[in-house]
C-alpha cells in the first residue's frame, strides 16, 4: 500500500508541475500585449506581475524536485534520515522564497485594481501569497517533528 500512495503522490507532483509548466510557456507570454496608452502603469504592473510569476517558477520547481527525493526517500526506507529532513529544509526554504516574492508582489497589485476599480484583488492576491506560507509552516513542523523522530531512534539505538 505504501508504495501505491508514494506512486499517486508521485503522479500528483508531475501533474502540479506540468501545468505551471504549460502556464509558463503558453498562458503567460498570452497575458502580456502591452502598449495601452490609457493606463501605462498597469500595462508595467502586469509586466513585473509577469516576471515574478517566472522568477516563482523557479524555487517552485525545485521544491517539486525536493519532494520527488523525499518520495524516493520513503520507498527506499529512508524516511528517517538526514537526507528526509534536510529535503523538507529545502522545500520549506522554497515555499518561503515564494511566498516572501508573492507578498512583495502585491502593491504592484493596486494600479490594476485602481484602473479595473476592483479592491478585491489586492484580497486575492493576499489569499495567493498565504498559501506557500502555510506550505512553509507544514513543511518546517514536519522536518521538526522528522528531525526528533530521528534523534529518538539514535539514542534507542545507543541503548540497545
Amino acid at each position: 500500500m505504501k508504495r501505491g500512495s508514494t506512486n499517486f503522490l508521485r503522479f500528483t507532483v508531475y501533474v502540479m508541475g506540468s501545468i505551471v509548466l504549460a502556464l509558463c510557456i503558453f498562458a503567460l507570454p498570452e497575458m502580456w500585449q502591452g502598449g495601452s496608452v490609457e493606463f501605462p502603469m498597469v500595462d508595467y504592473a502586469i509586466f513585473l506581475i509577469m516576471m515574478g510569476m517566472y522568477v516563482t517558477a523557479v524555487p517552485f520547481f525545485i521544491a517539486l524536485w525536493q519532494t520527488l527525493k523525499l518520495l524516493t526517500y520513503i520507498d527506499q526506507n529512508k524516511a528517517f534520515s538526514e537526507l528526509s529532513v534536510k529535503a523538507l529544509r529545502n522545500i520549506k526554504r522554497c515555499a518561503a522564497i515564494i511566498a516572501v516574492l508573492y507578498v512583495g508582489g502585491v502593491p504592484l497589485l493596486f494600479p490594476i485594481a485602481d484602473a479595473e476599480d476592483a479592491p478585491g484583488m489586492l484580497i486575492i492576491g493576499m489569499i495567493i501569497a498565504c498559501a506557500p506560507i502555510t506550505v512553509a509552516v507544514f513543511a518546517a513542523v514536519l522536518q521538526k517533528l522528522l528531525q526528533s523522530a530521528i534523534d529518538i531512534k539514535s539514542e534507542n539505538d545507543l541503548t540497545v
